[in-house]
């Protein structure tokens, strides 16, 4: 069967820029990628397809061979295999979902680990946490319980029944990689029988069938530090997947959601509440008290004649700052709240008081209105 265009394999134009070329790959590995399809063999083929025009075309000399020789200037030498030699299987368990997580994040978490990457090297791990408003403002040590993979216990992570050393790859002679001819190029790839590796197990433990790693849910402590806000990353560096057979483990990453307050809204280093005023306090003026984000009481004055919308400030009453001694505001907005159910008397009271006094004195702003609106409505005759 002929090859499909990778232009077309990635939904793209021909012009597509490197830019256009990676969210397209990106979002197409999310969706193939055989973690996500497990046993889906159609998958895992749609993935090694993609993973093959990317890589192709993301190399400016690939693509220009590619755009004038289309898949004969790739087909001498056996032809590609993203992440190993000529005819060998992709390893998704280990170096080559590295590979696609690095090109998927590795901008994301930060610098990738292409170059300089220790083959076999664990995957990284999310773990999404909640927190209150009132832990994000004192800080938190918790724990949490993350399923990973750790050092097999059997083989000390090497791999090899009894712990014994791997041997030296006889493919790549310990180097890890071997390099093939494709058209024009020679390119230098993980070597298909170590996996980059550069040893082979000759007698693999059993328990952990020679990759050096089990899975088990491991327990962490966390340290949330006060200040912390809606999207903050915690990075503990090592505490991700184990390494195959003894290589570096990948890193945990902690991302911190706030769930709702049932009193505050918060806005940076400040909060905000909502206070609803008995319309007497408001017109006589009083005292109110109101919660603070530490869990204490503060005492607001509340001057005679406040409106709805008035903001009282009260300062450093709001959420700690990270890595700060400083405090950010508290901000209490006043609603002032119209009586309902009011008793016969109440309404009398309320009728007499109408009757008592002008609008302009006691409600300058709706008497201000209305005589505007009737200047209009008048205007309007004319």
């Amino acid at each position: 069967m002929a090859k499909k265009d990778f232009y077309e394999l990635l939904g793209v134009a021909k012009g597509a820029s490197a830019d256009d070329l990676k969210k397209a790959y990106r979002k197409l590995a999310m969706q193939w990628h055989p973690d996500k399809n497990p046993g889906d063999k159609a998958a895992e083929q749609k993935f090694k397809d993609i993973s093959e025009a990317y890589e192709i075309l993301k190399d400016d000399q690939k693509r220009a061979a590619y755009d004038r020789f289309g898949h004969a200037a790739f087909e001498q030498g056996g032809g590609f295999r993203p992440g190993g030699g000529a005819g060998g299987a992709h390893d998704f368990g280990g170096a080559g979902f590295a590979d696609i997580f690095d090109e998927m994040f590795g901008d994301f978490m930060g610098a990738g680990r292409r170059g300089g990457a220790q083959p076999g090297r664990g995957q990284d791990l999310r773990y999404n946490m909640d927190v209150s408003l009132e832990e994000a403002h004192k800080g938190l040590n918790t724990s949490v319980r993350v399923p990973s993979s750790v050092p097999c216990e059997a083989c000390k992570g090497t791999g090899s029944a009894g712990g014994s050393a791997p041997a030296t790859c006889q493919t790549c002679h310990g180097h890890g990689k071997v390099r093939a001819t494709q058209g024009f190029f020679t390119i230098e790839r993980p070597c298909p029988t170590c996996h980059g590796m550069g040893k082979v197990i000759s007698d693999p433990c059993k328990p952990c069938q020679g990759s050096g790693r089990v899975r088990k849910e491991k327990t962490l402590s966390v340290n949330i530090p006060p200040g912390v806000e809606d999207g903050t990353r915690i990075r503990l560096a090592g505490e991700g997947e184990a390494g195959l057979r003894g290589a570096a483990a990948g890193d945990l990453y902690i991302f911190l959601s706030l769930k709702p307050h049932r009193f505050f809204q918060r806005d940076g280093a400040n909060i905000y509440c909502r206070v609803p005023i008995p319309m007497t306090t408001a017109a006589l003026g009083g005292q109110i008290e109101v919660p603070t984000i530490d869990g204490n009481r503060a005492k607001v004055t509340i001057p005679a004649g406040t409106q709805t919308g008035h903001q009282f400030r009260l300062k450093a009453k709001g959420m700690a700052i990270l890595k700060s001694p400083a405090r950010g505001d508290m901000f209490i907005q006043a609603m002032v709240e119209t009586p309902v159910k009011l008793s016969k008397k109440q309404h009398e009271l309320l009728k007499e008081f109408e009757k008592s006094g002008s609008d302009k004195d006691t409600s300058p702003e709706s008497a201000g209105f209305f005589a505007k609106v009737k200047e209009l409505w008048e205007d309007l005759k004319e």
